[in-house]
């Protein structure tokens, strides 16, 4: 027979006493977890995946060999556009940096000469800055000024870039950057840098960048700068040719809060590329362009977009479409789309877009939809689903 032995009073009494002395001690704090700890050190880290299921009607490039599309030049493909990370510390007294690291399929095509094309990795933007007062100082890598789209996913309104975005302006430049608030209604920049999307400069001249930002509302905004700098006339297998000229850049953005609910944004450039070499067929090629936004904010989830724009690349240096006499294209595109936020760090994006060019046989597409003979048209179109997740 089995015998169940017992506690003596006195020490379970004691246990008793240990276990209640325990339960009135207090929790350990949990440590903090590493955005706390950036944060509490002025270290933000932000950054976001982009990827989509995109058709096109066509192969995604032009007869003359170049994309017809910045990022969504796919015939049919499921895409991871861009993974990116930015960690910065900007405080408004003193030294400060940021970088900003983008994988994906955009990547080679955002890539600064002389690291144009290849690995699916891109340092996108790396610089420092300095700040005291209304002025701050920056020096590294950095995104245009120019444009009102940008190669952040995020801050646009639209799933495809622009015309404008992709053909008429540069992506990134290397240098240094000057921007001064002259008031709270307006602010000047003046800076210096490589050129176009170079890291190291093709050539022994630099380019001149300038800007300012008029706010005279919260409702209005209205945004001028420009470029203007010697510049290879092309960069063919990743090498500057020889031909060179100077390269000029204006660019104006204006945006207009109608209501909550209706944005409109317009877009303007010109721009001009010289050839000085001797002998050239054209001494200067020019290119201009303008588009337009309507935004509109359905509910706090929903909102749809419209663009419409219009590209004049009147000796075809930006496409390399010319027509049967030896003119540029005229290129333009219609574009809707429509975003839902599920949460807040979410984003869906569905559109439709339509491009139409004046030279017949712009645009290359496949007879059967797909390794047959290609054959040529003057207009193509896409639908895109898109998946965006922010944090």
């Amino acid at each position: 027979m089995q015998h169940r032995t017992t506690m003596p009073a006195a020490l379970a009494a004691a246990a008793l006493l240990g276990h209640a002395a325990r339960a009135e001690e207090p929790a350990t704090p949990a440590a903090p977890s590493l955005a706390e700890v950036l944060a509490s050190s002025g270290i933000s880290v932000t950054g976001y995946g982009d990827l989509s299921y995109e058709y096109l009607s066509g192969l995604g490039s032009f007869a003359s060999g170049t994309a017809d599309r910045v990022f969504d030049a796919r015939h049919d493909s499921f895409t991871l556009h861009q993974a990116a990370l930015t960690l910065a510390r900007q405080p408004k007294e003193g030294f400060g940096v940021l970088v900003n690291l983008t994988a994906g399929q955009d990547a080679p095509i955002i890539k600064s000469y002389p690291n144009t094309g290849g690995s699916e990795f891109d340092v996108t933007q790396a610089y420092v800055q300095y700040a005291t007062g209304p002025l701050t100082l920056v020096g590294g890598k950095f995104v245009t000024l120019a444009g009102a789209e940008t190669i952040n996913p995020t801050t646009d309104t639209n799933f495809s870039r622009s015309i404008l975005f992709g053909y008429a302006i540069p992506f990134t430049h290397t240098g240094l950057r000057a921007s001064y608030a002259l008031s709270e209604q307006l602010s000047v920049t003046l800076g210096l840098n490589n050129g176009w999307d170079q890291v190291s400069d093709a050539n022994s001249q630099k380019t001149l960048e300038y800007g300012m930002t008029f706010t005279p509302a919260k409702t209005l905004s209205l945004t001028v700068d420009g470029y203007l700098g010697r510049e290879p006339v092309g960069i063919v297998n990743n090498t500057p040719t020889a031909a060179g000229g100077q390269r000029a850049l204006a660019d104006v953005v204006a945006s207009w809060s109608v209501s909550d609910k209706i944005t409109l944004v317009g877009n303007f450039d010109y721009g001009e590329q010289k050839d000085d070499s001797a002998g050239a067929a054209i001494s200067k090629y020019r290119w201009d362009g303008a588009a337009l936004y309507l935004n509109y904010a359905i509910t706090e989830q929903w909102s749809a977009s419209l663009r419409g724009e219009f590209f004049d690349d009147k000796d075809g240096y930006r496409t390399g479409v010319l027509d049967g006499a030896g003119r540029g294209q005229k290129w333009r595109e219609l574009t809707l789309t429509v975003a839902c936020a599920p949460t807040k760090n979410m984003l869906l994006r569905f559109e439709a877009r339509y491009d139409r060019s004046g030279v017949a046989d712009a645009f290359v597409e496949s007879a059967d939809g797909g390794g047959g003979a290609l054959r040529f048209n003057d207009q193509q179109s896409s639908i895109a689903v898109e998946a965006l997740y922010r944090f």
